[in-house]
């Protein structure tokens, strides 16, 4: 199955914002042969995104988490949402899920992702584990990935 191929100027622009430790995830192209008849589907392109970080939610037992945790699922999309105002850190970013305050990116992380926020990158946050029976630190991990250009 062919690949989509990558904008290097989004990559460039992906390492500039500070986000050197990224992964690089590509996701398939579905194409049509080259001697398609002309009344087939066109080609359907994927989004492909660039990994910029897994993290545990911080601070989740202080906000909605225990409350809607059976109601999350992995795969669910997170909003992310600056806090330059928190006292306690400048650089702070909100982890909501249909507009509820989870908690937030860990402040050891979250340095990069606020800079590319306050830029306006197109910033995508996903649930990609749950473990309700665990401590606070365990309980969910979601990635932030960026959105590549066409």
């Amino acid at each position: 199955m062919p690949f989509k191929r990558i904008d290097r100027l989004a990559i460039a622009r992906c390492l500039r914002v500070g986000l050197c430790s990224v992964l690089l995830l590509v996701q398939s192209v579905s194409a049509t042969p080259l001697a398609a008849p002309v009344n087939e589907m066109p080609v359907r392109q994927s989004k492909a995104t660039l990994l910029i970080q897994s993290s545990p939610l911080a601070g989740s037992q202080f906000h909605a988490l225990p409350e809607v945790v059976s109601k999350i699922q992995v795969g669910d999309t997170l909003t992310l949402k600056r806090a330059p105002t928190n006292p306690h850190d400048s650089n702070a970013i909100e982890v909501l899920w249909q507009g509820q305050l989870l908690g937030f990116v860990p402040r050891r992380e979250n340095k990069a992702i606020a800079r590319a926020m306050d830029r306006g990158e197109p910033l995508v946050a996903r649930v990609v584990a749950l473990r309700p029976e665990e401590s606070p630190w365990r309980r969910l991990r979601f990635e932030i990935s960026v959105q590549l250009s066409d």
